[in-house]
């Protein structure tokens, strides 16, 4: 048996969800998966960083292995300033308690650390501020502009009474989630919640899948899946790369392949590589199949 059998890790990175810098890193985080992906993609290669093993002693979760609904479901990804130095949290989408808890990620000795942080009394605040939260809470995003970080609910939630899906944008104070995640303080409060009509694709709507901030302007991917619910995946008719202008506005364009066909591929996480290129990252919500790394040519307006 090999160090993936071991150590219960793919081969492959098969569940990219989001993607963020960390220092000179690029790294790719994986919702069904305790593993983060490291990578150059010069070198094209990837050096694996284990998290915690989850229930089972296992860190791969997936409808084949009847685990899926134990899985961290980290959808969400933001470098903040922590008291000894940057630290990357990687969120879990809290589209359900086991989804509830923050990855704290630090370099120490030229390696990377994590450590599991449970964060159910931020999540019941998100889940019981309905104009945040919607019917379904699932982040999707997370991104630092100065002293706060904001929140991305991707509104693919299934209805619940009077209580519909929404996509929208909360502000958090960033030194306080990181003294809720040290035990120093209570949980954040949403600031400034905005929601977003972000467009559809066919008869799917369009709803956030990551953000990312690039020379001071905030960007977002999107994905029109006609998912029954939160926590299940539906084919995907098209995905779209935004901007979100100060105003509230929120402007796309669909990404295309390189014949001019709508791309159908879930983007999933995004990072600029310079004003012209971007990084993206695909979910193919099959266990199987490993994830893949895009390359987007950009066109600023």
């Amino acid at each position: 048996m090999g160090p993936e059998a071991n150590e219960d890790r793919p081969a492959h990175v098969r569940a990219g969800s989001s993607l963020v810098r960390f220092g000179e890193r690029l790294v790719v985080v994986q919702d069904d998966t305790n593993v983060l992906a490291v990578l150059d993609p010069v070198e094209a290669c990837v050096t694996p960083v284990l998290l915690p093993r989850g229930p089972g002693g296992l860190r791969q979760f997936d409808e084949g292995r009847g685990n899926k609904a134990d899985k961290l479901d980290l959808e969400a990804a933001v470098v903040v300033e922590g008291s000894e130095g940057p630290l990357l949290l990687c969120l879990g989408s809290g589209s359900s308690p086991m989804r509830e808890r923050i990855a704290v990620v630090r370099e120490r000795g030229g390696a990377l650390d994590v450590e599991m942080r449970d964060a159910a009394a931020l999540y019941a605040h998100l889940r019981a501020t309905p104009t945040f939260s919607g019917s379904e809470l699932n982040l999707e995003g997370a991104v630092r502009v100065g002293d706060h970080v904001l929140l991305f609910q991707r509104g693919n939630g299934a209805e619940e009474g009077s209580r519909v899906a929404v996509d929208a944008v909360g502000i958090i104070d960033a030194g306080r989630l990181v003294a809720f995640l040290e035990g120093r303080s209570d949980a954040p409060k949403l600031e400034d919640v905005r929601t977003y009509d972000l467009g559809r694709v066919g008869s799917s709507r369009l709803t956030f899948t990551d953000a990312t901030l690039f020379e001071g302007a905030l960007y977002y991917s999107a994905a029109a899946e006609d998912s029954p619910d939160a926590t299940r995946d539906g084919p995907v008719a098209g995905v779209a790369l935004g901007r979100l202008a100060d105003d509230g506005d929120a402007s796309y364009a669909l990404v295309v392949d390189e014949q001019g066909r709508v791309c159908t591929d879930k983007i999933e996480g995004i990072c600029f590589d310079r004003a012209d290129r971007l990084f993206a990252v695909v979910d193919r919500d099959d266990a199987t199949a490993p994830a893949e790394l895009l390359t987007l040519a950009v066109e600023q307006s």
